[in-house]
């Protein structure tokens, strides 16, 4: 896997993946920043939900359960002095579909998090990950 991070000005970068996409990040306006793209620990955190997401949801359509929509909010703390690692992250996942049961839901989510998702695994080592969830028949 590569990436490229190019300076444009300020506190602003442009990242580029492997895959060919791009984005813009930028610091907060009190950091010399615009507020013209999120924080590069937000990209953390917003990659961190995509890799549990596309885990809990792989997993259900594997096993052919009907899932029809997947949600995770996330809240992170950081540490106060640098570097300011995530001390905790609490992921709560909105999963709907028919008939779902909860304990398969449960049962995916945990996967993700002991087995499959490497974005969770890296930030284990320096917080505290919890989780909850719920089903919204659909």
């Amino acid at each position: 896997m590569k990436a490229r991070i190019k300076w444009v000005e300020n506190v602003s970068f442009i990242a580029e993946s492997g895959s060919g996409h791009a984005f813009l990040m930028d610091g907060a306006p009190e950091g010399g920043g615009r507020n013209m793209g999120p924080r590069p620990m937000e990209v953390v955190l917003m990659g961190t939900g995509g890799c549990t997401a596309y885990d809990v949801v792989l997993i259900l359509k594997r096993g052919r359960h009907d899932v029809r929509g997947c949600k995770v909010a996330l809240k992170a703390e950081r540490a106060t002095s640098d570097p300011k690692v995530f001390t905790a992250i609490h992921f709560h996942f909105v999963v709907t579909g028919k008939a779902l049961k909860p304990e398969i839901v449960e049962r995916a989510v945990a996967l993700s998090h002991e087995k499959y998702c490497s974005a969770t695994a890296m930030l284990a080592k320096t917080s505290a990950i919890t989780t909850s969830f719920e089903v919204v028949d659909g």
